[in-house]
């Protein structure tokens, strides 16, 4: 299993609809074929030191493969959110994982 998971950071001044606009791209995105789960979110109300609550939201995405993830990357989904969402993000962080088999 690979693991996907990405945070954005919206940039400043964008009002309660476009983060709303935002937050409705993630949906498809998430659907696209190669995806096996998915997880959208923004942070949460947890109080401790070692956790970063600085993004606006977050996808977790998990693919049965690196293939599978590779595809998902040039997917008109993908591209499509790239193409109406991008200009609307001031940062995003990837973290891929590749999942030990436990």
């Amino acid at each position: 299993m690979h693991t996907y998971i990405v945070f954005f950071w919206l940039k400043e001044g964008l009002d309660e609809g476009e983060h709303e606009r935002f937050f409705e791209g993630l949906d498809p995105l998430t659907r696209e074929q190669h995806v096996r789960d998915r997880r959208i979110g923004k942070p949460a109300a947890t109080d401790r030191d070692v956790v970063d609550f600085s993004y606006a939201y977050s996808i977790v995405l998990r693919f049965d493969n690196l293939a599978a993830h590779n595809a998902y990357q040039v997917s008109d989904e993908h591209q499509a959110f790239l193409d109406t969402r991008l200009d609307m993000v001031e940062r995003v962080q990837v973290y891929d994982v590749a999942e030990a088999n436990v």
